[in-house]
């Protein structure tokens, strides 16, 4: 019976409706299990914007019972109940068996039916699983969504450094620019003191002597000896 009750939970649609029919006892009877008319409605993906927002999810499991396409029956002894006397304090430290038979008795004297308590599960299992399945479609758009942007976001990064380089590159290129104006300016200066010695140089005694190679500080000194004498 709980492995015919796997297969349905886990979306079989398959049901043997003789085992219904049967005489057996209730705790082997399989209900049958009533088809949605759809499954679970899809939270509408978010519109595109600059931010994409997780998907929501329900952290309260009766939120997505009563919000399911097939809402379970409002049954007074459901499997959820059943599951509250189960891990009930009274039943704490019992064996397995005695904690089973005292868990029967108790949905005897109620009135309760397995069958109906086995649909209900079975209902349960399948809102929880159409909701993960629903979720799990959000969550993959939602990661597209973001991969889109941040290969947007990466163009966008890319043309910003491309441009930030050449600005990099524009202002080595300037700085090279005026290294190259100084030296040649450097080099006019050398041209333009040379001159000025030269003539300093024909202006003072004993200038063949001292060539036409003499600073301006060796003419200023010859000159001022000169002077003295």
């Amino acid at each position: 019976m709980w492995k015919r009750m796997l297969q349905l939970s886990n979306g079989n649609q398959g049901v043997d409706h003789g085992a219904l029919s049967s005489g057996g006892n209730a705790a082997d009877r399989v209900p049958a299990v009533v088809e949605p008319e759809q499954r679970v409605a899809t939270q509408p993906a978010p519109a595109p914007s600059a931010y994409q927002r997780p998907p929501a999810l329900f952290n309260d499991f009766e939120q997505i019972y009563q919000t399911g396409a097939v809402k379970p029956q409002r049954l007074a002894y459901g499997v959820l109940k059943v599951a509250d006397m189960l891990n009930s304090s009274h039943l704490a430290g019992m064996p397995p068996d005695s904690k089973r038979a005292a868990l029967m008795m108790a949905l005897e004297a109620g009135g309760a039916k397995v069958e109906e308590i086995l649909q209900d599960a079975v209902v349960r299992q399948r809102l929880l699983n159409d909701y993960e399945e629903a979720r799990q479609k959000d969550l993959q758009s939602f990661e597209a969504a973001i991969q889109e942007q941040n290969r947007a976001i990466q163009a966008e990064m890319d043309r910003l450094t491309s441009q930030c380089m050449a600005r990099m590159q524009s202002n080595l290129d300037g700085v090279a620019l005026a290294q190259d104006n100084f030296r040649a300016w450097q080099k006019r200066k050398q041209q333009e003191v040379q001159r000025i010695n030269d003539a300093a140089n024909c202006c003072v005694p004993d200038a063949a002597k001292a060539g036409s190679g003499s600073g301006l500080t060796v003419v200023l000194e010859r000159a001022s000896s000169a002077a003295a004498r």
